[in-house]
């Protein structure tokens, strides 16, 4: 019965989408008279009539009409499952396009060699830049963004959780003194990171709170490079909000050092995002996997080896 079913939402969707039996039979590769039968069938079973028959053509009823866009869309999910199934048994291969932040090299660089001799068929093509890519625009596979995710034509997966700190060179600290509390950031120089797409400052998530103190912070520098960001805290031009896995070797060697740990909790993560209107291909998938694999089991130790 259920297949009988099948056969005849089958039979029906071929029928309007073609305007006749004979051409819809000619696509089922079955005769007009057995389409016919079948949506005959379906019209007992639903207790309407979906059709309307003439001599030249057959056309949809207004209740035909509601009918089919319900039995496409079961259709073409039906499809898309068994693509599904059927790229679950491909070998994953060809080119690859991911879109990451700058940053995303200190942990990504270090996943690539093991993930390339685990699918040599598989090309992997990584754009790093702060800039928000339109994946669907751009025919991006796959992109990894930290932050707020609002674009709901985009599926997300978790991945490492990072900290952010605030950090300063030795000598600034010495020429301007240390802060021990929230508020003693005021006056202090501030080094920030302009976003590329909206041209604002990054918050410091820890003087949400403050909003007053993150006023009277004193930006000597802003740029849209978080590495460049870095280098000038090093440089000892202020007092920068970073990265826990960027700023950690900085940190070991002495060429930085963090002020208010005890007072500030904030950080982020990490997504891997694609867009829900494509299939997951089987190269995404495994790349996905194994940055779940290493970022979430391993954390981003491997960026400080």
């Amino acid at each position: 019965m259920a297949m009988d079913k099948l056969s005849g939402l089958l039979a029906f969707v071929k029928t309007a989408d073609l305007g006749s039996f004979v051409a819809a039979g000619r696509a089922l590769e079955i005769s007009a008279s057995a389409v016919g039968k079948a949506v005959a069938r379906l019209e007992r079973e639903v207790g309407v009539r979906l059709l309307h028959r003439s001599t030249r053509r057959v056309q949809l009823t207004v209740e035909g009409r509601l009918f089919h866009e319900r039995c496409r869309r079961v259709l073409d999910d039906l499809d898309d499952a068994q693509a599904m199934l059927a790229r679950t048994r491909e070998a994953p291969r060809g080119r690859l396009r991911v879109s990451a932040p700058i940053v995303g090299h200190h942990f990504l660089m270090p996943l690539i060699p093991d993930f390339l001799a685990r699918y040599p068929e598989v090309e992997l093509d990584i754009t790093f830049t702060d800039r928000t890519v339109d994946l669907i625009e751009e025919s991006i596979d796959m992109a990894i963004r930290s932050g707020e995710l609002p674009d709901s034509r985009l599926v997300s997966r978790p991945l490492q959780p990072f900290r952010l700190l605030l950090c300063a060179s030795p000598a600034y600290l010495e020429r301007y003194g240390t802060p021990a509390q929230v508020r003693d950031l005021q006056g202090h120089a501030s080094i920030r990171f302009r976003h590329p797409n909206t041209g604002k400052l990054l918050d410091w998530p820890m003087l949400h709170a403050t909003p007053v103190i993150d006023a009277r912070l004193r930006p000597v520098l802003a740029c849209n490079n978080v590495e460049a960001v870095l280098r000038a805290a090093m440089l000892g031009l202020g007092i920068a909000c970073l990265p826990d896995f960027l700023v950690r070797d900085a940190l070991s060697e002495g060429q930085l050092v963090t002020v208010l740990d005890q007072q500030i909790n904030a950080g982020g993560q990490f997504h891997a995002i694609w867009p829900t209107s494509r299939q997951l291909s089987p190269k995404v998938r495994v790349f996905v996997d194994h940055l779940g694999q290493y970022l979430v089991n391993e954390g981003l130790a491997l960026a400080a080896r």
